[in-house]
């Protein structure tokens, strides 16, 4: 019997504008959605997967290795054969009609990173919609490495507020920001340090906005491990957030144990 179902929010984002006109391929990362989905299902839980589009998430080709599961080739690929198989992930649904339908069903959400949520999910009005009702309910939400700026969709000014992070006034995005629903909460997400080493290795170009500084602008309490790449999770009331990819152990444990309690 099923414990409940758990609402994956996913991106359709594969293509991340940068500075200067420049642009780079990117994706959602597979251990990040699989790993903790896995751990869901193994638990007991349903899954719904819903993304703006209604397609499959495209994966950061980066993340299709076994490099991102401690180089073991056998967890590698039993990842990617569940990313390819699961029925909830070959056929997600819209977030129209995940919030048309009504929301009350879900004990959870959980949000994968990747570059994808920058593009797409964190300016979703309905998403903003999905984020207002778990906080209202108070239940688990979960997000990891750059998943938590889906969080900025429930910035009530949520368009302004963006308009100001690309344009780097981070005095406007202040004030934009204000009323945002975590504000003062405790949360973690992918770090700047981090980020310049991906800007260096694997955009190269700028970021438009660094994630962790469109946290703070909106009154988040931004906090990361001091090694960069290790692990680092944090929990505060309902919000649970994860730092990076190899987070990805720990925030599905953190989920599971929110869940139970």
């Amino acid at each position: 019997m099923s414990k409940g179902t758990v609402l994956v929010v996913g991106s359709n984002g594969d293509k991340l504008e940068l500075r200067d006109g420049k642009s780079a391929a990117i994706g959602t990362y597979l251990n990040e959605m699989v790993v903790p989905v896995m751990a869901l299902v193994n638990a007991g839980y349903e899954i719904v997967l819903a993304t703006p589009s209604g397609a499959r998430p495209i994966l950061d080709e980066v993340s299709v290795s076994a490099s991102h599961f401690n180089n073991d080739e056998k967890a590698f690929q039993t990842a990617l054969e569940f990313f390819n198989t699961y029925p909830a992930i070959v056929k997600p649904r819209t977030l129209s009609s995940v919030v048309e339908e009504g929301l009350d069903k879900y004990a959870a959400m959980f949000v994968p990173g990747g570059h994808a949520p920058i593009i797409d999910i964190s300016q979703n009005a309905d998403v903003g919609t999905i984020l207002r009702h778990f906080h209202e309910k108070g239940l688990p939400t979960a997000l990891l490495c750059h998943g938590p700026i889906t969080l900025i969709a429930s910035v009530p000014e949520m368009t302004a507020f963006r308009a100001a992070l690309e344009r780097d006034d981070m005095t406007a995005a202040k004030t934009a920001g204000k009323g945002w629903q975590y504000a003062g909460y405790q949360m973690t997400i992918f770090s700047n340090d981090e980020e310049k080493i991906a800007e260096d290795q694997l955009l190269h170009g700028k970021m438009k906005f660094y994630v962790g500084d469109a946290l703070q602008a909106a009154g988040g309490i931004v906090t990361s491990n001091t090694q960069v790449f290790e692990p680092h999770v944090t929990q505060d009331r309902e919000l649970i957030t994860g730092q990076n990819p190899r987070s990805d152990h720990a925030i599905a444990d953190a989920l599971l144990k929110a869940l139970a309690g």
